[in-house]
């Protein structure tokens, strides 16, 4: 018996920290309020919908120091100035470097010369890999994508199962932690079409519980070119209203700006993008007879529920006219 109790493993010595002894420390963010940099953020969306796409924008941006995003009230525009340009390290287990990576963000405007690949093609690289701390410590990289979650996971590992998970979402999170990067997760959403955004995650809930932002992207139904982002996890500032980008064949990638509509409402086939196409058929109902002062229209709005934000995004959308009259404003269809 007292083989037994020498043999056994030593347990750690109890170590216990005065909350009085933490200094408090201030978040610092790559983009406010979405990606804070030291922690983990996911980003997630059905296959097709631009998550890709929209992530090199922003990594062509960081790695110019140029801005990525419209001037958008509430989104941070004190983050929106230009900065010193900053290295990246993208990993994609999906796409072909040189067929679709490289020509995407020659096309958004990167230095190349600042976007960092781990070379795994004889390994394949795991979120457990030492080599992803490596690569962070030699490159200096302020952001890290791992393109999609599951590709990085590790043959042995099951997504549904939160015991395993949460080896590796503590590894990444103390790497971000560590090395005051921003880490993003790229992830596809199951099935479950009638399920809160929340649980739309493809795998464990334990990606989501680790994360410290989740954004989730999609389209809008009856305006397919038209996508948006839409926070649905903030554990460190106030969500984020959500921002829209148009995505299609001829013209690219663009930004558009804030667009009223919630992940739900986003992820719902049903009632996608309805709040701003009941805004827009209301202005065309009130100008159709003419001008009329901004003032009238805006009170007008507010008495139907409509908010602020969708009836200047609908106005935006049908190219209405602001005039002066005397020393106020109106607004008139295009047309007239």
């Amino acid at each position: 018996m007292e083989e037994i109790l020498n043999n056994r493993i030593k347990e750690p010595d109890l170590k216990l920290i005065n909350m009085e002894s933490v200094e408090v420390e201030q978040i610092q963010w790559l983009l406010y309020p979405f990606i804070p940099y030291g922690k983990v953020t996911i980003i997630q969306g059905d296959p097709g919908e631009g998550k890709t796409t929209m992530v090199l924008q922003i990594i062509a941006k960081l790695t110019r120091g140029e801005k990525f995003l419209p001037d958008c009230s509430g989104n941070g525009e004190e983050l929106l100035k230009e900065a010193e340009p900053v290295n990246v390290i993208y990993q994609t287990a999906e796409d072909g470097l040189g067929d679709t990576i490289k020509p995407r963000l020659v096309e958004a405007g990167a230095d190349c010369s600042r976007v960092l690949v781990i070379d795994d093609g004889e390994q394949p690289l795991t979120m457990l890999d030492s080599r992803l701390e490596e690569a962070i410590v030699q490159t200096q990289a302020r952001l890290i994508v791992l393109d999609p979650i599951q590709g990085f996971l590790g043959a042995e590992v099951d997504m549904h199962r939160a015991n395993e998970i949460r080896p590796l979402m503590k590894r990444v999170s103390v790497l971000a932690e560590k090395h005051h990067c921003a880490i993003i997760l790229i992830g596809h959403m199951n099935k479950n079409s009638s399920g809160k955004s929340s649980y739309r995650g493809l795998g464990s809930i334990d990606f989501q519980a680790a994360a410290r932002s989740v954004l989730v992207v999609g389209r809008i139904k009856n305006e397919p070119e038209i996508r948006v982002v839409c926070h649905v996890k903030s554990s460190l500032a106030p969500e984020g209203k959500s921002i829209a980008f148009r995505l299609d064949k001829d013209n690219g990638f663009e930004w558009i700006g804030e667009y009223d509509i919630g992940a739900d409402d986003l992820l719902n086939g049903d009632s996608r993008g309805q709040k701003t196409r009941e805004a827009k058929a209301f202005l065309q109902e009130i100008l159709a007879d003419g001008q009329v002062m901004q003032s009238e229209v805006v009170e007008e709005a507010e008495s139907r529920g409509i908010k602020s934000k969708t009836l200047w995004n609908a106005k935006t959308a049908l190219n209405i006219q602001s005039v002066k009259v005397g020393k106020q404003w109106a607004w008139v269809l295009p047309e007239e």
